[in-house]
């Protein structure tokens, strides 16, 4: 008996034709292949933000169309995954199912109750590595434990068996036929409607494939020379902005991690400045192997000392000022504005917004979490709570519990012109560079003359600097003691 005819490849967070292990394994088994993509519904999943949701749309439909270009297509599903699976395969003779490996908790469960649903009608299903360099459980201490620090993480994962090789994209697919109970992209309701906010999203990004490769290509040509001193100036376009196009599956870490390599042998780029900038990449595979051991990190200190922190208690004025860039801290304000406005915020920014929010605020860094994860583009499961926690100083090879960020310091040395904060705060447009991250310091004659009202057109700093470090280092000695008595 002949093996039935059609295959089924998944995509989830790999929405990219070349290195994609899930649909080159398709293909290559010799079969029509059905390409589908499934909205989940499962309330254990943690929903899609807003600006994610909107970016995947974009995705989507680049996607779509370069499988088409191939003589393929893209399916689309709203519901259980494994509900949707098992009916396509109750109207079609499916031989085999392909995806690429997730590493939520709750991903991981609905893959491994799929696979046994598989097993149960003798459908093959087979995952594959197409989101990491390494697996979680392939980066292990000596003593066969998980690593809690990053640069021996990091050292072992580099002198460890090198990542696999980047596959180019395939030229052609045999597609199969179009199963009943497809639905249209626009079905999926990924795009915002009333109101439409997301002009200022798809001004700035090119979702897709073709985007993300067109990105790694400028950045490797050019802003990766000095990359390691200049990405911490958000005023320089000095960082690579591949973030949302990894977090989605554009391009593969594979193919950022040989292009980079590449750039650095041929001498296209200076090799200290493509070592920080793979140790970015490091990081990201740091944090997924965190997650992988501590699924709870988006929710529960990975420290569990820190569950007894003093937090203040609720303010919701406060949090919204925060959240709308408007807590009189320039460098923090054109921060949350980008973040607003694009879906994104630049990395060293990212810190000094989120040092504010939770040892200026004493706001536990879980509503920043959120927040940013409703808002960034680029929220990724594993790297925006590892980030926060290490801000924080709750979580692994956490930043010193006493390391607070003084936003004006923060503010002159990494936007030294204020052209960032000038950017996106165009109340501060005509002071000089002088009070540009302090207005609340110009003389009345230059604030007048720079057409600004303070606490009319520009808050005054909502919290004094000295008085929130003193309580925040207050706070953590308190903290230090009651673990240290207990």
């Amino acid at each position: 008996m002949l093996p039935p005819p059609y295959v089924i490849v998944w995509f989830r967070n790999d929405l990219r034709l070349s290195d994609q292990p899930a649909l080159l394994a398709a293909i290559e088994s010799g079969h029509p292949v059905l390409c589908i993509y499934i909205r989940e519904t499962n309330e254990t999943l943690r929903p899609l933000g807003g600006a994610a949701k909107c970016w995947l749309h974009d995705s989507l439909a680049s996607l779509r169309s370069d499988l088409q270009k191939i003589g393929g297509d893209l399916c689309f599903f709203e519901g259980d995954a494994r509900e949707i699976i098992v009916g396509i395969s109750d109207q079609m003779d499916i031989a085999e199912v392909h995806w690429c490996r997730r590493y939520v908790q709750a991903e991981r469960d609905i893959d491994a109750a799929l696979k046994t649903a598989l097993k149960e009608k003798s459908i093959s299903a087979h995952s594959h590595n197409g989101h990491l360099l390494f697996e979680p459980w392939q980066v292990y201490t000596k003593t066969n434990e998980p690593f809690k620090v990053f640069t021996p993480f990091w050292r072992a994962a580099r002198n460890g068996a090198a990542p696999e090789k980047a596959r180019p994209a395939p030229t052609s697919i045999k597609s199969a036929s179009t199963p009943v109970g497809t639905l249209t992209l626009a079905q999926l309701h990924l795009r915002p409607v009333r109101p439409d906010w997301s002009a200022g999203i798809s001004e700035s990004w090119t979702p897709g494939e073709s985007g993300a490769l067109k990105r790694l290509s400028a950045f490797l040509d050019g802003s990766i020379r000095g990359y390691g001193e200049d990405r911490n100036r958000p005023d320089m376009p000095s960082t690579s902005r591949l973030s949302p196009h990894l977090r989605f599956g554009e391009v593969s870490v594979r193919q950022v991690f040989q292009a980079a390599n590449l750039a650095g042998e041929t001498g296209a780029a200076p090799l200290s400045d493509i070592e920080k900038f793979l140790s970015e990449i490091g990081w990201r595979e740091f944090s997924y192997a965190l997650l992988y051991q501590f699924p709870q990190l988006a929710e529960r200190n990975f420290q569990s000392r820190f569950n007894s922190f003093p937090w203040a208690s609720p303010d919701a004025d406060a949090l919204r000022a925060w959240q709308r860039g408007m807590t009189g801290y320039p460098i923090v304000d054109a921060g949350m504005r980008e973040l607003w406005q694009t879906g994104y915020m630049h990395n060293r920014v990212r810190m000094i917004a989120a040092s504010f929010l939770i040892k200026h605020l004493m706001v536990p860094w879980q509503i920043g979490e959120a927040w940013f994860w409703d808002t960034l583009v680029d929220a990724d499961s594993a790297n925006n709570a590892a980030s926060w926690q290490w801000v924080a100083g709750s979580g692994a090879d956490a930043a010193p519990y006493f390391r607070i960020f003084n936003p004006v310091i923060q503010g002159e040395k990494f936007d030294p012109h204020g052209y960032y904060v000038k950017k996106f705060i165009p109340e501060l447009e005509n002071l000089s560079s002088k009070y540009v991250h302090k207005p609340w310091s110009a003389p009345p004659l230059t604030l007048s003359a720079a057409g600004i009202q303070l606490g009319k057109s520009y808050p005054h700093p909502m919290i004094d600097h000295d008085f929130a470090r003193n309580r925040a280092l207050a706070a953590f000695q308190n903290l230090r003691d009651t673990n240290a008595s207990s």
